[in-house]
């Protein structure tokens, strides 16, 4: 009985290895040509952005007022955006 649990997690690696490399659809292959140009830096500016020091004070300030609103037990459905995906009319 042993054995075969043995074998059985021994072949589980091999799933993984069916996988086709590189991109699975034209979206992925996209979506990683981006972030190939934040990584690389090629498509940055060339010129520096500085932020002021009221600038700064600014952004950190927002932010700390994020998070001044408490986080609700549960949305409530109405809210929000919708969608009729599924839904027959």
């Amino acid at each position: 009985m042993k054995a075969h649990y043995l074998i059985g997690l021994a072949l589980l690696p091999l799933g993984a290895m069916a996988i086709e490399p590189g991109p699975s659809s034209p979206q992925q292959a996209e979506t990683e040509n981006w972030m190939a140009l934040q990584i690389n830096g090629r498509a940055a500016s060339s010129t520096p952005q500085r932020a002021t020091p009221a600038e700064r004070e600014q952004s950190l300030q927002r932010w700390l007022d994020s998070h001044k609103h408490p986080i609700p037990e549960f949305y409530e459905s109405e809210s929000g955006g919708g969608s009729k995906a599924g839904k027959s009319q």
